[in-house]
């Protein structure tokens, strides 16, 4: 018996993927009465598919940034992360009077306003004295590896050494790689060591160490160590995440998304000013998750990995609501809007602009492209239903300098009626649902259908399914599970795909969310999650093969589905250069399920296609350990004709490509 036998009966009574209207009906009656059937109109396309349709949303959660994609080794490399304790740092030494504590007096600047001072009055060759920093839960090292060190350091009157820069193990036994910094002088100065490794098994099991043989007082600040990065930049990604994302090739990707966006105080929102420049220059600022931002991912790091994607941005602008605070629209609220402004000029402006000359000192002058403003984030949560007025503030603003980008609206549809915006019409809505399999596979069939064709388009910027209602992505019970979700979980996610993508004339844009999750005890807050990794290593839940399966199968045109007798999902799209229709099937069922495909409107069918096939048991999953287990397999599809025979496996979800002419 199927685990979601309720949700497949009551589909199998519906019988039908659309509502039902004449050319349904006709579609319908082609099949014999007793054979279930996935009848297509390949000759005549309802609309176009959206080219957008797929695409990425992150935010610093889970450590998505910060120990994840951003490619920093060093944990609270600003000292900043706790005000009265160098967190993440310890002291190695095997003399007593050694010390190292914070120190305020001591600034490299004004954005940088702590130290960590080293106290090291006996110091010498044979008892070195130092600092160490534990990484991100470890320092991983790899085999024949160049990294990049680099630090702020001065010393105190009288101290006449280097410092020796290492990776090292734990207990100092072991030293994988080692260089030095000469010339140590009583002004702030920027050191840099390239350390290399040599043959090694890789591990996470290590820790980055700076010290002294002489004695001596020595001030760090902004210490920092990077593996090689994604196209070598300083600064940079990991390369296996960066790769990860490229493989599903993204249309778009919508930045500073989520919660980071809004933050808990107007204070630590993604204050965009303050994360441009060089690093030695940003703050950081404490994220809603409960651990601080480096910052090191900011605006023109988002903007250049977009670029890289070659992926549209989708600017998200901080709208003046905070978990903790709100803003009134009035004066209260314009320098904000003036903010926003300042930010599309930053990205779009030219050189002769104040923000397109600022961006062009950081390093790109040419002006990035931007079609789509998000105007906040989750505004629903706006208890004194402000968002109208807020809204509209910044729409008629952003309309008046720029009026041909979209304004997004973060209130839709689905949440109460006194939380829309009516006093403007936005140009799209952004939807956000998390919901169980259960749920998506019983509205995966008519989500759509009665939204308004004449209103906004739609943007479903957040979304993701988990395998249990009363589990929730933040409920305590959330931790005993995997970080990443099961096949269960994959089955909703696909069937509410088909959704989307069967309404892609108004559905413009979607991406899942969250999009990474560093799987370490400690590390995470929130599941089902996309990609998995740790220190080290990286993997792809079921969902991202399944997403990856939707994304790389999609035409430009879209056709006419319709099921008959049976609870497989379906959605189709044709390619008009090629000809070829890229069928969608999700089975949710725990039996294989035989179909009739019937193929209308086209000459011919070509008598071999692929298929491209999921399907495990609903509690396989894949892991650190086992990153493969549940991964999409290719195969050669025989026999096919205008109407032919398919089976669609037990919990499978299905990508048939088929020539036509």
């Amino acid at each position: 018996m199927t685990p979601f036998t309720g949700i497949l009966t009551s589909l199998l009574l519906a019988s039908t993927l659309y509502a039902a209207d004449s050319a349904d009906l006709a579609l319908r009656t082609q099949a014999t009465n007793s054979e279930p059937a996935i009848l297509i109109e390949a000759g005549k396309p309802i609309g176009k598919v959206s080219p957008l349709l797929y695409g990425l949303m992150t935010e610093e959660i889970n450590h998505c940034y910060d120990g994840g994609l951003y490619a920093e080794l060093v944990q609270n490399r600003a000292l900043l992360d706790d005000p009265t304790t160098p967190v993440h740092w310890s002291m190695v030494a095997s003399g007593s009077s050694a010390s190292i504590q914070l120190d305020d007096k001591q600034p490299l600047n004004s954005a940088l306003p702590m130290s960590l001072r080293l106290n090291a009055p006996e110091a010498e060759e044979t008892h070195p004295v130092g600092i160490a920093n534990e990484g991100y839960w470890g320092i991983p090292i790899k085999a024949d590896t160049r990294y990049r060190a680099s630090f702020y350091a001065k010393a105190a009157p009288g101290f006449t050494g280097g410092i020796t820069v290492s990776i090292q193990s734990p207990d100092g036994a072991t030293v994988y790689a080692q260089g030095k910094a000469e010339g140590i002088s009583q002004e702030w100065k920027q050191y840099e060591v390239v350390l290399q490794t040599g043959k090694l098994n890789p591990t996470t099991k290590a820790r980055y160490v700076l010290s002294i043989q002489k004695p001596g007082t020595i001030w760090f600040s902004l210490v920092s160590l990077f593996p090689p990065t994604w196209k070598d930049r300083p600064n940079g990604f990991r390369k296996d995440l960066i790769q990860m994302m490229l493989d599903l090739k993204p249309r778009f990707l919508r930045f500073p998304g989520g919660n980071y966006l809004e933050g808990d105080t107007v204070k630590n929102r993604f204050d965009w000013k303050k994360t441009v420049g060089p690093i030695s220059e940003r703050t950081g600022h404490m994220g809603p998750w409960r651990y601080r931002s480096t910052d090191g991912i900011g605006l023109m790091e988002f903007l250049t990995w977009c670029q890289d994607m070659q992926a549209e941005p989708i600017l998200a602008v901080y709208a003046g609501f905070s978990f903790k605070e709100q803003l009134k629209a009035g004066p209260e609220l314009e320098p904000f809007v003036q903010e926003a402004l300042e930010e599309i000029e930053y990205v779009t402006g030219p050189v002769s602009s104040k923000w397109g000359a600022q961006r062009a000192k950081d390093g790109h002058p040419e002006p990035f492209k931007l079609h789509y403003v998000e105007i906040g984030n989750e505004d629903f949560f706006d208890k004194a239903n402000t968002y109208d007025a807020r809204f509209t503030q910044f729409y008629d603003a952003i309309k008046a300098k720029y009026p041909d980008l979209n304004c997004i609206s973060s209130v839709n549809p689905i949440d109460p009626p006194q939380k829309w915006v009516r006093s403007r019409k936005p140009d799209l809505l952004d939807e956000h649902l998390y919901h169980s399999t259960e749920e998506f596979l019983g509205i995966a069939s008519s989500n759509y259908d009665k939204y308004d064709r004449k209103g906004p388009k739609i943007f479903v910027g957040e979304w993701a399914s988990r395998e249990d209602k009363k589990i929730r992505p933040m409920n305590k019970a959330m931790l005993t599970q995997a970080a990443t979700g099961s096949m269960k979980a994959t089955l909703g996610d696909a069937a509410f795909m088909t959704a989307m993508e069967r309404n892609s004339d108004l559905v413009l844009m979607q991406c899942y969310a969250p999009l990474f999750v560093n799987v370490n005890e400690g590390a995470w807050q929130w599941r089902p999650n996309l990609i998995g990794y740790d220190a080290l290593h990286c993997y792809g839940s079921p969902s991202y093969y399944a997403f990856k399966m939707f994304s790389t199968n999609l035409g430009d045109q879209l056709l006419r589905v319709v099921s008959k007798d049976t609870s497989v999902l379906a959605c189709a799209t044709r390619d008009s250069k090629t000809g070829e229709v890229l069928l969608k099937l999700v089975n949710a069922q725990s039996t294989p399920q035989a179909l009739k495909i019937q193929i209308n409107g086209v000459t011919a069918v070509g008598s071999q296609g692929t298929a491209t096939i999921l399907s495990a048991s609903p509690e396989e999953t894949n892991t650190l350990e086992q990153p493969m287990k549940v991964a999409p397999k290719n195969s050669v599809v025989k026999g096919i004709r205008n109407s032919f025979s398919y089976e669609v496996p037990a919990n499978g979800i299905v990508v048939l490509r088929l020539k036509t002419r």
